[in-house]
Order: C-alpha cells, then structure tokens, then sequence
C-alpha cells in the first residue's frame, strides 16, 4: 500500500481555502475513484491525470486508487486541482518521495500531454497559501509573475508535468518547445475569458499616470460637472450626471479613473485577485495599480452586476468595480431590481451572496457614476427645442431611479447642452488631467493625514456618526443644511453626505475646517439647487 499527500486551494469567491490532496494505493482491481465534494469539471480531473502522467514518461499504477479532497465539507471545483492530484498518485506510486510533497501547494490544470495550463484566480490562491503558513508554491509558468506577487513565499513557475518530476526529483530538467515567435501561446487560453472586459466595459482607461486619449481638457465647457468629478475623485462620492445627449456625460466618466490616484499596494493586491478570479487580468500585467473602470450595458441582469452564477457566485460589476468607477450610462434604462440591489454594497463595500452551494463574501468598495437624460427624448427644458414626451411619460422616467438610491448619491449635477461660441473657441481649453490629478492627489494626502490611524481613506469612508462626533466643520457653518433636514429636504443620511462632501471641498481648498462657503457648494452639488456659490473648488480660498 502506498500513501502521499500534497495540497492545493479551492477558492470560494476571492477567498481561498487550502485542501489537503490524498492518494492512497491499495491492491485490488485498478479503479480510479475521486472523493470529497468535486464537481463535475473536477471530477472529469481523472481521465486528463491519467492521460498526462502517462504522456509525461510515467507509469499509472494498476491498483485500486483513491483520491481524497480535504476537508470534504468545502465545494471544490474547476481544473486547478490537476497537478496536485497528479503529483500526489505519483507519491503514492513512489515514484516521488512523498515527504517532498506533503508542504508544497500545488495550483495548475493539466493538458493531456502534460503541460500544465494556467487557471483563474492564482493570487488569492497564493494569498489563502501564505495565510495559511506555506512557503513554497508551484504554478503554471505563465502565472509565475502574479503568484510571485505574494510576499514570503517561494514560487515554482513550471511548463510542464515533466519538467516537475524532475524538480522534485533532483534529475535534469528537460525543455519544453515554447510558442513560436508572433503566434499567441496557446496555454493562456485558459488565463483570461475571450472578450470578457468588452462584455463588462472593463478596460485600460487611466492605464498611464495621466491618460493622454482621455484627457479633461477635451471636454468643453461644464464647468460645474468637471467640478463635480474632481469633488467625487478627491473624497470617493457618488455622483449622478442628467442632461441632454451630447452634452459631455460620458467624456466626463470616461476621464474619471484619470485623475485618481494609483492604488496602494494593498489595494493593488485586492483589485488584482477580484480580476484573476473573473479572468480579466490585462495581459502581460500580473497587478493592477490603477482604479479600474467598469461600464456595463444598460441591459445587465441583477446577477450581472452584483455577482452570481451557477455553483458558487462570481463577482459581478460591482465587484470587478471595486476600488475604482462603477459607470452606469442611461441608468433609469437597467432594471428596477438591479439597481436596487446596488444600494447594500453602495452602504458596506461588500456584497454577500447567498447560494446553494456556500455563500460568497466579494469587495465591491467603488465610485459609482450614474448618468441620465432628463426625458425618454432627451430635450426635456432645453431652451429652443421641443420635448415630445408627455409629463406622465417624464415622471415615469425619473422615477425609475427610486428615491433610496439617489439618497446614497452624494452629487447631483445637471450638464447643460455645449453651445456654439464654447464649442467653437479658439484655445479656450480647459484644466487638463494633470492638474486636476495633482490637485485630487493633494486633497487625497491631507485627508489620509486627518484618518490616520483609524480604517477609513476617504471622506466618503467615514462613518456619519464619526463625522459629526470626531471632525467638526466650523461653527455655525452648517446652520443651512440643518434646516434644510428639518424642513424635510434632507435625511439624515442626506445631512451626512453634505459634511462628507464639505469635507472633501475643504481639502480641495486647503482649508483646515469647512466653512460656510465649503459647506454651501456641497450641499449644492447635493441638492441640485443652485444656490448662489461659485462652482470651482479654491476659489474662496
């Protein structure tokens, strides 16, 4: 009887789980039986085992041979599981030494001439691994950069089963044929889904430190919604964009992720290990450091933009969103039911899924841009224009977003149609990307100095209570926004916001404190209602 143990990881959302691999050899008629929870990509992990030791110069035994997964409770599923079961029948066969293998975790699937596949979600794999007190790590050879991305742990990049075999077992390593010059490697079909960031709007928006094909000074005009977006980049708002087609909505979006700042390292290693799981790391980029931009079609189901599936959920947009720009074009034109299922993950960072098969805990802290026409037409109050639609059709139309979830919206901006002398002027540009970006960049710094030490980073992080108990805006300052909460025109909630966004223009401006005028321009980018302040951020300064 022969007896060899290794490990590998199943991951439930972005968390991962380590599994002890077990095969056991005993004699009796050859049969290969897998047991602890697999499904059915898991279970097919036997006939593509077999196939690959035995293409790989190895010899199958002819014995009664049984495969365990550890703990059993845990759902295990997909291919990432092949190697270790390989390396472990090999142990159990003595054809390597199983002490070798019992603390080494092993992530990789298996192609039936025994190269060895990259699978999603390496990183948070390798993270649960170093968690969980395992220092060496072995993974397909194209992934080795994303793993190695894991502090204090040693990681083993390999091609193929052979090439394993003979790291393990001290001989020489054979090489492996790689890809020809100009011809995509075939094993990275399996590292990231064909035309998955186009279906989700997921793309390199912001991928330099200041965009150049998507630059501020591009958009005419606006002078209050390129207020408004530098407001939101600075402190993490929520904003909400209405106006006419054309007047710039989407150019203001698409400039967002710009003019903030790169992700810490921290946050880099979370963005990374959400896209690894949903096979959208960008190629060649094993970490993500820039806030990523998710723009899904205004047809996405609920399950589509909050995570789900068959089996255990996968992240949606919100999560795939996360620690960047949630951009949600014609948003009253997505259903009532997914929208409103944004409104727990907009309040927690978090969005927990309930299925069958476990419940999944996915990161989903992101900036959500929402951008409308004021009408189904879209010429509602433009000025020389006439609007077709009826006034039961136009408030049917606004009402589609309800009433709780524009209350999570810290901005509300109206953009005004572009006229002709603005579109027309001769280098009357405005502020580019990178002076903006300095100035948010700036507003960022004195904010993390004020939070340091407690868990927030922004002023939208900051909890109500915390605001008003721990960081007071000059006295009497808020006086107008108090009576507006009570003459009914805001919630608490919505006087909350205001503080935070008070904040967050205090910093713009340099200000220790809000002051009234700070004070005034956030609860007129909250309310929508002009209210006599000038819309640019340091001008009371």
């Amino acid at each position: 009887m022969g007896f060899a143990r290794t490990c590998s990881v199943a991951l439930v959302g972005v968390e991962g789980v380590v599994v002890e691999v077990q095969a056991d050899l005993e004699p009796g008629v050859a049969a290969f039986t897998l047991v602890g929870l697999p499904d059915k990509s898991l279970t097919e992990s036997r006939d593509r085992v077999r196939a690959a030791v035995v293409n790989s110069g190895g010899e199958w035994p002819q014995k009664k041979l049984t495969v365990g997964l550890s703990p059993a409770s845990v759902p295990k599923g997909g291919s990432g599981f092949d190697l270790a079961v390989a390396c472990a029948v090999l142990g159990a066969s003595e054809r390597i030494d199983p002490r070798v293998l019992a603390d080494i975790v092993m992530i990789g699937e298996l192609g039936l001439d025994g190269r060895v596949r990259p699978v999603r979600g390496v990183l948070p794999a390798v993270l649960a691994a170093a968690e969980a007190g395992y220092e060496q790590v072995v993974v397909p050879e194209c992934t080795a950069a994303e793993a190695a991305l894991v502090p204090g742990v040693s990681v083993l990049g390999v091609r193929s089963l052979r090439q394993l075999i003979a790291v393990l077992t001290d001989e020489p390593v054979p090489e492996e044929d790689l890809a020809e010059s100009g011809r995509p490697d075939p094993l990275m079909a399996g590292l990231n889904l064909p035309g998955a960031g186009l279906g989700t709007g997921l793309s390199g928006v912001g991928a330099s430190e200041h965009d150049q094909r998507h630059d501020l000074a591009d958009v005419v005009g606006q002078l209050s919604a390129r207020t408004a977006i530098e407001v939101a980049a600075a402190g993490g708002h929520h904003t909400f964009l209405q106006g006419p087609p054309g007047a710039g909505k989407t150019m203001l979006a698409e400039r967002m992720p710009s003019i903030m700042p790169r992700l810490s390292r921290a946050e880099s290693l979370e963005v990374t290990a959400v896209h690894s799981v949903a096979g959208m790391l960008p190629p060649g980029k094993p970490l993500v450091d820039i806030p990523p931009f998710c723009a899904p079609h205004h047809s996405a189901t609920m399950q589509s933009l909050v995570g789900g599936g068959k089996g255990l959920a996968r992240p949606g947009a919100v999560s795939l969103a996360h620690r960047g720009v949630l951009f949600l074009d014609e948003a009253p034109e997505f259903s009532g039911h997914a929208l409103d299922a944004l409104r727990q993950p907009l309040e927690s960072g978090y969005v927990v899924i309930a299925r069958s098969a476990g419940v999944v805990r996915l990161p989903s802290r992101f900036l959500m841009l929402l951008a409308a026409n004021p009408c189904p037409c879209g010429r509602f109050s433009l000025t020389g224009d006439s609007c077709d639609c009826s006034p039961n059709s136009i408030r049917r139309y606004q009402a589609r977003l309800s009433g709780p979830l524009l209350d999570r919206v810290d901005l509300r901006v109206d953009v005004e149609p572009v006229t002709r002398s603005e579109l027309t002027a001769q280098g009357a540009r405005g502020e580019s990307t990178q002076v903006v970006a300095d100035r948010v960049r700036a507003a960022r710094d004195r904010a993390a100095a004020r939070l340091k030490g407690t868990p927030w980073r922004t002023n939208a992080d900051v909890p109500g209570h915390e605001l008003r108990s721990r960081w007071h805006a000059v006295p009497g300052a808020m006086a107008e926004a108090e009576r507006g909460l009570e003459r009914g025109f805001l919630t608490a909630r919505g006087l909350d916001r205001v503080l935070r966004v008070a904040w967050t223009v205090a910093d713009l401006a340099g200000h220790d404190r809000p002051d009234a005028g700070d004070v005034a321009l956030a609860l007129q980018l909250r309310t929508g209602v002009p209210r006599g302040v000038p819309m640019v951020v340091g001008a009371r300064s």
